[in-house]
């Protein structure tokens, strides 16, 4: 079923094969703070600020992560990239936050994601959910179509027929550690050729793939749950790192 993801995504049009070689990319730093020790997935906890640029996953690269990952891992790294959802957020998901709407055959066509909660690690509490830190992190995220029938899959495959069950438990049944899930993505992101892409990275290939589509900022806003418009703006400038062929237009009127 991933293969046929893959061989999809041709069909997906132009601006979604975004040229991860544009120098437009850089302007993804501004924004992105490095993790504390021992906080190696970007879940806002770092201060400092990170030294190199970040470089989102090309659709190609993200098709061989999806691979290389466990089967019951995969829909984690989908719905990071092509819903632009936080670890957190994804490690909080239950049965109950996924809809799909069916057509009269029963085939899904159109399905969306509720994000009210994110899985946190507290010293007193353990991992547990919290409400998101502002309203707008609680956010209702559309699902590409393409990846109806692998939600369908992964529900029926690896998650509980409860609506309270988690969508990527642990082995344990709680809520999933970022270390568990670090230990399949470092191969799969070295057989991308990504050795320097981390989990959280993941979310700004969705939200750059979102900017493409060209989605207004408010548009922006709401997908991500950001509170204020400065990095969803910034996402827009990724995009609009078309100003090289705008100058190289501007060359062509003066032959």
């Amino acid at each position: 079923m991933v293969i046929g993801w893959h061989l999809h995504r041709h069909r997906l049009g132009p601006q979604f094969r975004v040229d991860t070689t544009n120098t437009g990319w850089g302007l993804l730093s501004g924004h992105q703070r490095g993790p504390r020790p021992g906080h190696q997935w970007g879940l806002s906890h770092g201060h400092g600020q990170r030294k190199k640029r970040i470089k989102p996953a090309s659709l190609e690269q993200l098709a061989v992560i999806v691979e290389n990952m466990p089967e019951r891992l995969r829909l984690m790294v989908l719905l990071a990239a092509w819903c632009a959802l936080r670890f957190s957020e994804l490690s909080a998901l239950r049965r109950a936050d996924i809809t799909l709407e069916r057509d009269n055959t029963g085939k899904p066509v159109a399905g969306f994601v509720i994000v009210e909660r994110g899985a946190v690690r507290a010293r007193e509490k353990g991992r547990h959910a919290t409400t998101p830190k502002s309203e707008a992190g609680e956010r209702t995220v559309e699902i590409p179509p393409h990846l109806l029938p692998l939600v369908e899959h992964h529900l029926a495959e690896h998650v509980a027929a409860g609506r309270g069950s988690l969508l990527f438990p642990a082995s344990h049944g709680g809520f999933l550690a970022p270390s568990t899930v670090y230990r399949h993505f470092y191969p799969a992101r070295t057989a991308a050729g990504r050795d320097d892409l981390r989990f959280h990275d993941l979310r700004h290939t969705g939200a750059v793939l979102a900017a493409s589509t060209g989605a207004t900022l408010a548009e922006l806003m709401n997908r991500l749950g950001h509170s204020t418009p400065t990095a969803a703006l910034r996402y827009q400038h990724v995009v609009d790192g078309r100003d090289r062929s705008i100058a190289r237009m501007l060359s062509k009127l003066a032959e």
